[in-house]
């Protein structure tokens, strides 16, 4: 009998019981035939065509669009991590970049970084303020505004769970387009919103490259100087705002990015009506109070009241 038992005759690798432990029995993993490579050309784990193209142009961010903003059909959407979980949604990091060579020669861009904001549904949300920023909010067709109105039924609360994500597209929409320091919107896609991300890539010595979201303001210790340049771009996104009839609804030191010497607003789904809504004179002086009380604690003189009566003159 021969020691070692023939080869078999297609590559296999079976383990066997050897009292505790498992020996692969077969041939070495060494001589197994190789995984097929990769197609390049073709999404692979984590990634997907990019959705650009698959939404309709109204869903689509305004024009012009930046030049950092890859639109070639050829890219794809590469999922990198989390960047923050929220109360109503959870946003995640995305690369949207063409293969090398799959683009079209003299392209002004090929690789951007977005950020995902994905909303959860009614059930797994945590957001329990609702009616305080969606009163007198409606909705384009009158059978998804009764549906909303009855929780109770399916398509109703599938309706209730895009409503985030439709006013913040839309706010955005409408802010960026006015000048408002806000993230650009790329698009909207059921209850994900893709937008701009706000921060930096670096590079280190190792030559490995991170995204490094920008910090919120809350972190910040600015001189006197770009103190007082941050307050003049808050209150003049602010005063974009009310112009268009809107309060933010949630402004705090925690909703503002400070990228350098920029400050973006963001976290805008629960944008209140001014006109419409019962609650906007409150919701309105409760943003002036909470985002004077950060600048006057630093030493600016920050009049919250002063701040409230010339935005309502605005909105007016």
């Amino acid at each position: 009998m021969p020691r070692f038992p023939a080869a078999p005759k297609r590559a296999l690798v079976r383990a066997v019981n050897t009292g505790g432990h498992e020996d692969l029995e077969g041939p070495h993993p060494s001589t197994l035939e190789a995984d097929p490579v990769p197609d390049p050309t073709q999404p692979g784990p984590g990634q997907r065509w990019s959705t650009w193209r698959s939404v309709a142009k109204g869903q689509r961010g305004p024009d012009p669009h930046p030049d950092w903003l890859v639109t070639l059909d050829a890219a794809f959407d590469t999922e990198l991590g989390i960047l923050k979980t929220g109360k109503e949604a959870d946003a995640f990091l995305i690369e949207r970049a063409v293969p090398p060579g799959a683009g079209p020669a003299g392209a002004t861009a090929e690789r951007c970084l977005l950020v995902a904001k994905r909303y959860r549904s009614l059930e797994h949300g945590q957001f329990h303020r609702g009616t305080e920023y969606t009163e007198g909010r409606r909705v384009r067709r009158t059978r998804d505004q009764r549906a909303m109105e009855d929780r109770k039924s399916a398509w109703g609360r599938a309706v209730s769970a895009t409503q985030w994500a439709d006013a913040e597209f839309v706010a955005l929409r409408d802010l960026w387009s006015a000048g408002a320091p806000v993230p650009y919107p790329v698009q909207i896609d059921g209850t994900e919103v893709l937008m701009e991300f706000v921060g930096t890539e670096v590079t280190d010595e190792a030559g490995r490259t991170q995204a490094v979201a920008a910090p919120r303001l809350t972190r910040e210790r600015p001189s006197d100087d770009l103190l007082e340049s941050y307050w003049e771009q808050l209150t003049h996104g602010m005063a974009v705002l009310a112009r268009l009839g809107f309060a933010h609804g949630d402004l705090s030191p925690y909703n503002i990015l400070a990228d350098g010497e920029r400050l973006v607003i963001i976290d805008l789904p629960q944008v209140v009506d001014l006109v419409s809504n019962p609650f906007a004179s409150d919701v309105l002086l409760r943003d002036c109070r909470t985002v004077c009380a950060w600048f006057a604690a630093r030493g600016l003189d920050a009049d919250a009241d002063a701040l409230f009566a010339d935005l309502l003159a605005q909105a007016l």
